[in-house]
């Protein structure tokens, strides 16, 4: 089947990864045979478009299917990310001389976790987010968010109440919309003219040096470079004068963008990223196919691995990040490799107990002299900046450190 890129409509020729039909994740099934047999599986396939560089899934499972009231995913249950999105409001704040007289709007806002700081400077702002479930949590932190998916038409009508944005934040949403060009032509809307608009996503040339192929799922329509950013958004009336390297999920970028008319000069920063992009190569098409080999090789490897310590009888344990992490329980299935997982509850303290018993219990192993490893996974380490270059698999059979004495609930 033949496939044309999402935003420019350029023939698809160049396959990044192809790792099957697999269901979505956040999505959790009851605990019954009826509901396994009922689980939907999508294939999961990514291409990388040659005009504007944009790596994306080639199926599209439709937006209101995953983001809808029985989305999972509420932002404020990691102690870790409400630091980061502190810390952001306080420097935005400060960078752009924000206060009573701005306008604050966060795109896919969830549960308030961010805007409620901006709102404790008593700085107005808005959340828009379309899942009803968090947008209600955000209501009762007294952040006012509008429910709805964000795009041109929003935009405008948001624009139709006299909301006009001195500052927009879209965090780990970017690549979260099947539809890129509409959704970024919003903001140039909904800017004011000396408006700035953030933008964090993974940064696709961390995901390709640390082979974080696991962290590729359906949510996630896009893989994101500058280069194809730049490009995108050039195109949907914005102009990136600045970006930030983050050590969030594995390595991300900050952007920063304003109207095309605007006037803040570009950053040295931004020069040294888009250099650093051309040098590993991420313009050059077999930069992704090479990359399509080292992730085939890695997922026929795994199986024989966990096979082989199987017949040593040496117990395997491993603690997964919810939607992230799933290839490699879904490549064990596949081959019929003996596992077992836990289903994660919602964040919660239900689910934090769970996380708590699931590490206690494989200590305890441990205890009583089983040869039992825990082993490590990407979404467990995802803030150590000496790891950018590393290569993530190799760490795989090494003993799992604990760095810190937080709740197990920070674990999973």
């Amino acid at each position: 089947m033949s496939h044309s890129c999402r935003f420019c409509s350029t023939p698809l020729e160049t396959v990044v990864a192809d790792l099957g039909a697999t269901p979505w994740s956040n999505s959790f099934l009851e605990p019954t045979e009826e509901a396994i047999a009922r689980e939907k599986a999508f294939p999961l396939k990514v291409m990388v478009c040659s005009e504007c560089l944009l790596v994306q899934t080639t199926e599209t499972v439709p937006a209101d299917e995953i983001f809808n009231a029985d989305y999972h995913y509420l932002s404020s249950f990691s102690t870790s990310w409400l630091d980061h999105a502190r810390r952001y409001a306080e420097a935005m704040a400060e960078r752009f001389a924000l206060d009573g007289r701005s306008q604050v709007v966060e795109v896919a806002s969830n549960d308030g976790y961010l805007l409620q700081y901006f709102a404790a400077k008593r700085i107005p702002v808005l959340g828009v987010e379309p899942a009803a479930n968090a947008a209600r949590i955000a209501e009762g932190r007294n952040v006012p968010t509008h429910v709805a998916f964000f795009g041109r038409d929003t935009a405008n009508a948001l624009v139709a109440r006299g909301i006009r944005a001195d500052l927009t934040a879209a965090n780990n949403v970017l690549a979260h919309v099947p539809d890129i060009a509409d959704f970024v032509s919003g903001f140039a809307i909904l800017l004011k003219p000396d408006g700035v608009a953030t933008f964090e996503f993974p940064h696709l040339l961390r995901l390709i040096e640390g082979i974080q192929f696991d962290t590729i799922y359906h949510e996630h329509y896009s893989y994101l470079s500058l280069a194809a950013v730049e490009r995108i958004f050039a195109a949907c009336g914005l102009k990136v004068f600045d970006v930030e390297e983050l050590p969030t999920h594995g390595g991300s970028l900050r952007v920063y963008a304003q109207p095309v008319t605007g006037t803040r000069p570009a950053t040295e920063t931004l020069a040294e990223v888009r250099a650093e992009e051309e040098s590993v190569g991420l313009t050059q098409m077999p930069t992704y196919a090479a990359f399509g080999k080292r992730i085939a090789s890695v997922c026929d490897g795994f199986p024989r691995v966990s096979r082989g310590r199987q017949k040593r009888e040496q117990a395997r344990g491993g603690l997964w990040r919810g939607g992230k992490g799933q290839h490699l329980p879904e490549r064990l299935r596949a081959h019929r490799v003996g596992h077992r997982l836990h289903r994660r509850p919602q964040r919660s303290e239900a689910g934090q107990a769970l996380a708590r018993q699931s590490y206690s219990d494989l200590r305890s192993s441990q205890d009583r002299g089983r040869k039992t490893r825990l082993y490590r996974h990407p979404a467990l380490e995802p803030d150590r900046r000496n790891r950018r270059r590393s290569r993530l698999y190799p760490l795989l059979g090494r003993p799992l450190r604990r760095r810190h004495s937080g709740s197990a609930g920070d674990l999973v």
